[in-house]
């Protein structure tokens, strides 16, 4: 009798706390900002999914599949940890730019370096080929996700980081491992209770576009914005 009464208590509570559900990339990604997230959506439950990869340039993901494969990563979360749909509230889709979107002349080939590099005016590489077609796939990729707006019957939105997270939160465009750690965590401390510093920092920056949610899309996407320091992720954040 007692196990009936937890397990329906626990039911209830479950059915009370929507999951808010956040796609970040990598486990900095959400050192930085799965504290801060819970306490904004503080009525909710916050889940962050760290997708260890950048999903809209894995092989084989294409504009005819991409809805797909990001469904599929939802679901297939929900159920590992016995969610189903009912228990989601909306899914928040974090992503970094990467230059996707600058013109090919704008990928150097420079065969001094060992790995690329970011510039906001230019991406230095010893592989050229291959990171203007990494650029087509994932411009292609973000285009269409951009333009969803539910993906498993849920509210979806993709807010970008330009030109990645570091950039937009730390002012570092080409971190190693080591400093994007030791940045998130100094970064979680700062704002884990200070949600309005957090929210100033990220709609009121002169990086900060806080226009029309396609208009935004529409801003990153010109001459060489995606690898300049700017991020929408403000607009999420409009009703909170």
């Amino acid at each position: 009798m007692k196990f009936h009464l937890h397990l329906e208590r626990r039911v209830n509570l479950v059915a009370r706390k929507k999951i808010v559900f956040v796609i970040v990339e990598g486990p900095s990604d959400e050192e930085a900002l799965g504290v801060i997230l819970t306490r904004i959506f503080n009525s909710n439950a916050v889940y962050v999914h760290i997708m260890r990869c950048d999903i809209t340039t894995r092989n084989g993901n294409m504009p005819s599949n991409i809805i797909t494969k990001v469904c599929d990563e939802i679901k297939q979360y929900a159920k590992d940890n016995h969610f189903n749909k009912i228990h989601f509230q909306e899914i928040i889709h974090l992503v970094d730019t990467d230059g996707a979107y600058i013109p090919e002349e704008l990928v150097i080939e420079d065969n001094t370096l060992l790995d690329h590099v970011y510039t906001p005016e230019n991406i230095r590489t010893p592989n050229k080929q291959g990171i203007t077609q990494r650029n087509i796939q994932k411009s292609a990729n973000l285009n269409k996700l951009y333009l969803v707006n539910k993906i498993w019957g849920l509210p979806y939105h993709i807010y970008y980081m330009s030109c990645n997270l570091d950039h937009v939160f730390y002012n570092k465009i080409n971190s190693t491992n080591v400093e994007k750690e030791s940045d998130s965590f100094n970064f979680a401390k700062q704002y884990r209770d200070d949600v309005q510093g957090f929210l100033s920092y990220i709609c009121k920056s002169d990086f900060s576009i806080m226009t029309d949610y396609k208009q935004s899309w529409e801003h990153i996407k010109t001459d060489s914005n995606s690898l300049k320091r700017h991020t929408n992720l403000g607009l999420c954040f409009n009703n909170k």
